[in-house]
């Protein structure tokens, strides 16, 4: 996720618990630029094993090479074909890539025999109600050689309104033999155990449920090791989040959007967040931070 899966979140996430972690996806040209945005959103930490780097881009030649320039450092190669944000449809890549199927065979062709690394694919179902064609593409990138696909279970043009259609993530799971990653409306350890069980996909794939509580990997865990699970203390997790900023040089505006986001569903955090959306230094986050546990805890 764009904004949210820094090397620093998404080190919080794997001491949590994640089975493994994706990079922001980052564009192809971007890397083989030397786009230092674009390099910063691939470095990875020493305990992410295993890492995947999610690529995309109009150019199919710049991701293969940008795929070379990665693999050693990761042991996943994922394609973005589900993106469905405007600046990244517009150039014909993510989501806008289901329109035209034989342009992801084409892609996953050249990437499984450019590199050694495994090529998965991030997909949606479809672009439309109208225009639903999971089922035959799922088919064909398995034939392309890709070694899993992940399916977030909406259109397009849905965006994340709506519900993940799960019913047709499991006939996914039915239609293929490579593994199958289910993604889409897992807020909550009961909701990964019902979804896993119902669809029978090889993993989840948790986006939006992660973001500012990184500790739900620890949740679903413990929940589906005893039945229960503690709830997440999300001020703490923010700061453990804060020091492997730190520790990684992310950006302050970044610090800033997790902090906003860490506080989310915290009870009177409506005002709280708004004084961190206007703290201007790390200092005075985390002095409003401090400021709010010592009042509300």
């Amino acid at each position: 996720m764009a904004g949210v899966t820094d090397v620093a979140f998404r080190e919080l996430c794997k001491r949590y618990g994640a089975g493994i972690t994706y990079t922001e996806f980052t564009n192809g040209t971007a890397i083989i630029k030397g786009s230092r945005h674009a390099l910063d959103s691939i470095k990875t930490s020493e305990i992410e094993k295993p890492v995947a780097v999610q690529l995309f881009g109009s150019s199919f030649q710049d991701v293969v090479e940008a795929a070379k320039i990665c693999e050693k450092d990761f042991d996943i190669i994922d394609i973005n074909c589900g993106c469905p944000a405007w600046k990244v449809i517009k150039t014909g890549s993510g989501s806008e890539m289901l329109k035209k199927p034989e342009g992801i065979k084409e892609l996953v062709s050249l990437l499984v025999s450019s590199v050694k690394k495994p090529v998965t694919v991030k997909l949606r179902i479809g672009i439309d109600d109208n225009s639903i064609n999971i089922l035959e593409v799922a088919k064909i990138v398995e034939e392309a050689g890709a070694s899993a696909i992940a399916v977030h279970g909406r259109t397009q043009k849905q965006g994340y309104s709506g519900k993940a259609d799960w019913e047709l993530i499991k006939k996914v799971k039915e239609s293929v033999s490579i593994p199958v990653i289910g993604n889409g409306d897992v807020f909550t350890p009961e909701d990964f155990k019902d979804k896993l069980e119902s669809s029978k996909v090889d993993a989840i794939m948790i986006a939006r449920g992660a973001v500012g509580n990184p500790y739900i990997f620890q949740q679903i865990n413990d929940y589906l090791t005893t039945g229960s699970y503690k709830k997440a203390d999300k001020l703490s997790n923010f700061f453990e989040y804060l020091e492997l900023a730190e520790k990684h040089n992310i950006n302050f505006s970044t610090i800033k959007n997790h902090a906003i986001s860490f506080t989310k569903g915290l009870e009177g955090s409506s005002e709280l967040r708004n004084n961190l959306s206007q703290c201007k230094t790390k200092e005075e986050i985390i002095t409003t931070l401090e400021d709010f546990k010592g009042t509300n805890y």
